[in-house]
């Protein structure tokens, strides 16, 4: 039976893994964060009300589940407190659940407009970043100069070491992208401040997880983005600064290889993605507009419109192979219940090798197969025996293809709409 299950996304992000990480937390006593920042958005919809989060860990939405933030999260403060207050505004009590690694890299003003200058600079050839000042943070973090959360809870070290980065920072801002400098003075005083706001919420998040692996309890990894975004293995440079594949885990959070029992990977039964980068079964036409209209698909960070495709079963071949994906989750199948044919990408017509990176993407050409749709809604329904024999002909197919048992299959935003094959843990 499995302990600690990893939940992480196959595609480009927006998979649904929000909603099944709140289903799942009920079952568990921790929920890690070990990657990325608050350019993720998690959507979940708990009787009828919808709450989006950004770095905390969706099992805040549960009464048991610790919540906990890895050492492999960029962190900017004000957005953290922001989304704390905002809970607290409900009625939850999440300051003391959350665990927070003060080994996170902090995310300062001045990260954010690098961000947003390189973005404006690359004009037409835009990444489309969320302009959040992931990426910079990231860059301070490898090159050794950044500041970590324990920096700021410590008035000398803070002294010692935050002129030099909001100096770094704002030459290039003045000199090389032609953009306004911040203001160091704002940026210290609110570094001191939330340095001794946070203390208190620090924890060693590894030496807890091992520890809590040790008693038998249950852990629950959240991933964000999706593996197409992973810095080493999705279509770079159009990708996050993070490892968002099960490697980030391991370096993320502080655990190892044999203390990972299951890796469920989410996807949808369609593909979308958010910003520039290539996208071989990208649809510009009415049935990606359809897909989109019936997805609702606008980024639950940026607002900014989803692009919409048909699913791509190689890309997600090769991160079921990346991710050692133990069992899959479909989510918003229902979006294609209209369809009287659905496709899927089975092959890169010509392509022999995996794409390495943008420029080998932008050449691929998808080769479709086509199934017929399916007569009847799959919205909402729990029972495996009602689902239409067309849509359970897609999910075999697509777990024919992908190389991995559909065990998961969501069929709306809200938190019961699920048909479960087979629990990731086990019951």
């Amino acid at each position: 039976m499995a302990k600690s299950v990893v939940i992480l996304g196959t595609q480009w992000g927006d998979e649904g893994k929000g909603k099944i990480v709140d289903l799942l937390a009920h079952d568990v006593d921790a929920v890690v964060r070990y990657q990325g920042g608050h350019n993720a958005g998690h959507t979940l919809v708990i009787d009828g009300k919808k709450t989006v989060l950004h770095v905390i860990p969706s099992g805040v939405m549960t009464e048991r589940a610790r919540c906990l933030i890895g050492n492999g999260v960029v962190v900017a403060p004000h957005n953290l407190l922001k989304e704390i207050e905002g809970l607290e505004a409900r009625g939850l009590d999440v300051r003391s659940r959350i665990g927070l690694s003060p080994a996170c890299p902090v995310i300062l003003a001045c990260h954010e407009a690098l961000d947003q200058a390189r973005e404006r600079a690359r004009g037409k050839r835009a990444i489309g970043t969320t302009g959040r000042g992931i990426g910079p943070a990231y860059e301070d973090k490898v090159s050794r100069h950044g500041l970590r959360l324990a920096d700021l809870a410590d008035p000398q070290r803070l002294a010692d070491k935050l002129d030099a980065v909001i100096d770094y920072h704002n030459f290039l801002l003045a000199n090389y992208y032609d953009a306004k400098p911040v203001d160091g003075d704002a940026v210290r005083d609110d570094a001191a401040r939330f340095g001794q706001i946070l203390k208190p919420m620090f924890t060693d998040v590894t030496g807890d997880l091992h520890e809590l692996r040790a008693r038998g309890g249950r852990i629950l990894f959240e991933g964000a983005q999706g593996s197409l975004l992973d810095i080493d293995h999705g279509t770079y440079p159009f990708v996050t600064s993070s490892n968002t594949t099960v490697g980030g885990v391991l370096t993320g959070a502080g655990v190892g290889p044999r203390d990972i029992d299951y890796v469920l990977g989410i996807t949808k039964a369609y593909t979308t993605r958010v910003g520039g980068g290539p996208f071989p079964t990208e649809l510009d036409d009415a049935a990606g507009r359809l897909m989109a209209e019936r997805g609702v698909e606008f980024g639950a960070t940026t607002g900014r419109p989803r692009r919409c495709g048909w699913l791509d079963a190689v890309a997600m071949r090769r991160m079921v192979k990346v991710n050692g994906v133990t069992g899959l989750c479909i989510t918003k199948l229902d979006v294609l219940d209209p369809f009287p044919e659905v496709k899927i990408c089975v092959e890169y017509e010509g392509v022999e090798a995996f794409p390495v990176g943008a420029e080998e993407w932008g050449r691929v050409k998808p080769v479709y197969e086509t199934l017929p749709g399916w007569s009847g809604t799959t919205q909402g329904l729990t029972d495996a025996s009602k689902l239409p024999a067309g849509a359970r002909a897609y999910l075999d197919r697509i777990a024919e293809l992908i190389e991995a048992p559909v065990h998961m299959l969501s069929t709306g935003p809200e938190r019961d709409a699920n048909v479960i094959f087979q629990h990731p843990f086990g019951h």
